[in-house]
């Protein structure tokens, strides 16, 4: 490890414009600050002056910087992140990222740094960092079967454009796949997958984007660990010929502040309720369910007569739209088995109360590493991007359920939600899910492992960087 201020290394974070990127890239500086090197966490004011109060401890070694999002046509007036816009909207977001460049290079130019590491977006990075002599990674916040599903880096730059895919083509296993895997998308997934891989008004494809940022990186670095589906990281390997290093699941930390009293009114409530009855649900703060959806989780919730505990909140990114209503008397009929909190809540904190047993979720990865840490079995219910793959493997694992959806526009029934939540929360059937998910936080909630990843990626980071003096 580092030893010596000449060891210490300097590294840029320059994390994509959503804060299910932001937070993940701000806790690996917060790990990697603790072993004594220095981060300049750059990101635009907004995007900076929304992020959790940073502890007194990184006072000197974490800085945060600010680089103006340049205005685009498109883009609503003070938007700097996803839930700031409509999921249609997130084109413009990276055509001003894509503006961010000028500054950035003054940036880098001005403070040396011995590493940039950065997320998907910035695939105009390389020449400048190769000219600097500044080495640099791709910091990927999610696991490695959502990257390898895709690919080699020459895929992904010019396999997926003559001719473009079909859902059909993504519903299937891809063929570089050689391992037994449940890996493919659902057709209601696979039509939004294929037209975010269409280029855009950015003037080109999230997949190009990837295989560019990808491209002559040196080190991929992603949230995953050996001991769960490794055989993805050697995939990778395999399909991009480039160093990867997994940083681990970087399992949160519990935080012992109240937030206005919010936990402890949650928590006199949890304490009430039986050991492992509860069923949490959370389905993520920029996921947006239509009314048909919300009815039928609904309903299926209380006809599953299990104690729920389900936070509703209007999507951040939602703009004016009027917050979407539960069926007529429903919160009267569940009143004292059930509570819909429609704010903010410590997620943590709750899925660490005894009384909780199991988690609805839409598969996000974070949410599931939090699920899991505390050996919660999983009922999903994936909506975007990686949250369909999500789900399929992990309940090929047996420590999750989905709950089925239709083919075609992806609808599900109250019946199907109620039945699950059952066989998961209370009936015989589900008790292999419950052992299987319990069994497996030895590896999603070990601390002492995952803390080792971040030692050997420092190590490597240490011992990769490019020398000002041409070392």
């Amino acid at each position: 490890m580092a030893n010596g201020v000449e060891n210490k290394l300097h590294i840029v974070m320059f994390p994509w414009l959503a804060f299910d990127h932001i937070i993940p890239y701000l806790e690996l500086s917060k790990l990697i600050a603790q072993k004594g090197h220095k981060i300049s966490f750059i990101s635009t004011p907004r995007n900076i002056d929304r992020l959790p109060k940073l502890p007194l401890e990184y006072s000197t070694s974490i800085t945060l910087v600010k680089i103006p999002l340049p205005h685009v046509d498109g883009l609503p007036e003070n938007a700097e992140a996803t839930m700031d816009i409509h999921t249609k909207d997130i084109v413009y977001l990276k055509k001003a990222l894509d503006g961010m460049e000028l500054e950035l290079t003054n940036f880098l130019e001005k403070t040396s740094p011995d590493w940039v590491i950065h997320d998907f977006a910035p695939y105009w990075l390389a020449p400048i960092t190769t000219r600097l002599r500044i080495s640099r990674g791709f910091f990927r916040v999610i696991n490695a079967w959502f990257l390898a599903f895709w690919g080699s880096t020459d895929m992904m730059l010019t396999g997926y454009t003559n001719p473009p895919p079909t859902p059909k083509d993504l519903m299937v296993m891809p063929k570089w796949i050689l391992f037994e895997t449940k890996a493919a998308f659902r057709h209601h997934e696979a039509k939004w997958v294929v037209d975010a891989m269409q280029k855009n008004v950015s003037g080109m494809s999230d997949i190009y984007r990837a295989g560019a940022t990808i491209k002559d990186v040196d080190v991929v670095i992603i949230r995953h660990c050996c001991e769960f589906e490794g055989q993805w990281l050697k995939l990778l390997e395999d399909l991009h010929h480039r160093p990867i290093v997994p940083v681990g699941l970087m399992p949160p930390s519990l935080d012992n502040s109240d937030n206005n009293g919010t936990w402890t009114c949650i928590k006199e409530w949890l304490d009430e309720q039986t050991k492992g009855s509860v069923v949490y649900i959370a389905l993520g703060s920029e996921v947006t369910i239509g009314p048909s959806e919300i009815n039928e989780l609904a309903y299926g919730l209380e006809l599953s007569g299990v104690p729920f505990f389900w936070v509703l909140r209007k999507p951040s990114n939602s703009g004016h739209m009027d917050y979407v209503e539960l069926p007529d008397g429903f919160e009267e009929r569940i009143h004292g088995r059930g509570i819909v909190w429609k704010s903010w809540v410590p997620q943590l904190k709750i899925l660490s109360h005894e009384s909780v047993g199991g988690f609805v979720t839409h598969c996000g990865w974070s949410s599931i590493i939090e699920g899991l840490m505390f050996g919660h079995p999983l009922i999903m219910l994936p909506f975007l991007v990686d949250q369909g793959l999500n789900a399929r493997i992990l309940e090929d694992k047996e420590i999750g359920i989905e709950i089925p959806r239709n083919e075609e526009d992806g609808s599900y029934t109250r019946g199907s939600v109620s039945s699950l939540v059952k066989l998961v929360m209370v009936e015989k059937d589900g008790r292999k899910i419950r052992e299987k998910a319990k069994e497996i936080s030895s590896i999603f909630g070990n601390r002492r492992l995952h803390d080792k990843y971040i030692e050997d990626l420092i190590q490597f980071l240490e011992d990769h960087r490019k020398m000002a003096n041409g070392e």
